[in-house]
């Protein structure tokens, strides 16, 4: 049929052509952002996906950041502890040069003492000095803080991480399960009459310091062998008292000065009418006892008086006194802030997060309270050079040299096994989610150049097609001629 009136044939035209151009505006969209997805419209379920794959994205790259700027943190610090380092060999140099008292004279010794308080304002400054955008990191200022700290049984704590509430304090519990013990031989003199009265007698005494060998005249007592033993007690690590001893009533006890399981007595009669016995055992040589601990329900790595504990919860080093170590007993104190807190996980929770506490390095921290304090070996104080308590001083360095030894291992450790594989596993997770997020939301440039081809072939058509149906009511005008 021929209307005039209404054209369907155009109409269908201008409806396909409409459709082609918005189609053709898409495809031209697409190439020119280079994106598949552009408003919601374009594939809504796509684009919820896509926008959660990108918030797990930025946050991804956002704690790669982070954790490289945590390994230059971690740097910072660790190139500022071998520093100290180097300088504690020194001072470990020095005492021991001092020691050998017959070869140098007073000018020497004064001028190894300026050398000693020059290396320890070194290494206060580098304490005071080392930072990192701004921020202290050896001082002290980002150590753990603790408080009601039991004095009676513990002497120190080092805290090296310690999982913290956010705003609270956390209560640590140090719980003795075994105790402590030291070495000890019980050392009986007897004659023919069974009297604590000795004969001539030569024994050999050693003990982790080293050995000595005494001989005791005929008639000797008891008080006579315990005071010769006690006056070697620094070259041996061995100190005796009299008391009684398993089926006698007056023995000479030897005990090791020092607790824990490197610590030992051995006893060997050279000649005379020593018997040597352990208890009810018949042994010349004995051993100490480490101590069982568990802080806060984890068992601790116990050696001498000395606790160390690694978990996800608290990373610490206690220091406990004798008295506490040798009995079953329990103690608490509490951590009430400080420490570093570096976002290394995308998450913002316990699992994706570092706590590092940075303890100072001054001459007043390093060292212990039961060895000494660095800062003592200055001039004028207890353990100078001039005081000639060498073998001191020098413990107290050892001390030292372990402690910084101990901080940069721990340091080292961080940056290898957690922050470096951290910035690795992410950023492969990166790389995948990225991939995940590009097949939703990007354009296949190929697939997109070929529909625009079509899509433009289409619109031509359709834009002739109109124009042939826009002629076609002139064709009633052929019926009326």
């Amino acid at each position: 049929m021929s209307r005039i009136n209404t054209n369907v044939a155009a109409l269908r035209s201008l409806h396909r052509l409409a459709s082609n151009q918005d189609d053709l505006g898409v495809r031209l969209e697409r190439l020119s952002t280079g994106l598949r997805i552009n408003r919601g419209r374009d594939d809504p379920a796509g684009l919820i996906v896509s926008e959660r794959l990108r918030s797990e994205t930025r946050a991804l790259q956002q704690a790669i950041d982070n954790s490289a700027r945590a390994a230059n943190v971690v740097t910072t610090a660790e190139g500022a502890l071998n520093e100290t380092s180097a300088l504690l060999l020194d001072l470990q140099e020095l005492i021991v040069q001092t020691a050998n008292e017959g070869g140098l004279t007073d000018a020497e010794v004064a001028a190894n003492q300026l050398q000693i308080d020059s290396i320890l304002n070194s290494i206060d400054r580098i304490a005071n000095t080392t930072r990192f955008a701004g921020r202290k990191l050896l001082d002290g200022s980002l150590s753990y803080t603790v408080s009601a700290l039991p004095t009676n049984a513990i002497t120190e704590a080092s805290l090296f991480s310690v999982l913290l509430p956010q705003g609270q304090t956390r209560t640590v519990d140090v719980r003795i399960t075994q105790s402590a013990q030291t070495a000890q031989i019980a050392l009986i003199g007897t004659n023919s009459a069974g009297q604590s009265t000795l004969s001539t007698s030569t024994v050999e005494i050693r003990g982790a310091l080293g050995s000595q060998v005494l001989s005791f005249a005929s008639g000797a007592t008891l008080s006579d062998v315990r005071a010769a033993i006690n006056s070697v007690t620094t070259g041996t690590g061995v100190s005796a008292v009299v008391s009684a001893a398993a089926g006698v009533a007056s023995a000479v006890l030897l005990n090791s000065t020092s607790l824990g399981a490197d610590a030992f007595v051995s006893v060997e009669p050279l000649s005379g009418n020593f018997v040597a016995s352990n208890n009810a055992f018949q042994s010349l040589r004995d051993v100490g006892r480490d101590a069982k601990v568990l802080i806060d329900g984890q068992p601790a790595a116990a050696k001498g008086t000395i606790a160390t504990v690694r978990t996800n919860g608290i990373d610490a080093r206690l220091v406990l006194t004798s008295g506490f170590a040798q009995t079953v007993s329990s103690a608490t104190f509490q951590v009430t802030g400080g420490g570093s807190i570096f976002q290394v996980g995308p998450e913002v929770k316990p699992s994706g997060q570092l706590r590092v506490g940075f303890n100072s390095i001054s001459s007043g921290h390093l060292g212990n309270s039961g060895t000494g304090r660095l800062f003592s070996l200055r001039s004028g104080q207890a353990n100078s050079l001039g005081s000639k308590n060498f073998s001191k001083a020098q413990s107290i360095v050892t001390e030292a040299i372990s402690q910084v030894a101990s901080e940069r291992g721990r340091l080292g450790a961080l940056h290898k096994n957690q922050i470096q594989p951290a910035i690795d596993s992410q950023s492969i997770t990166l790389e995948n989610v990225t991939a995940a997020e590009s097949v939703i939301r990007d354009a296949d440039i190929a697939a997109e150049v070929s529909a625009l081809t079509r899509v433009q072939v289409l619109v031509q058509g359709t834009q002739s097609a109109l124009r042939i149906a826009n002629s076609l009511p002139n064709l009633v005008l052929s019926l009326l001629g």
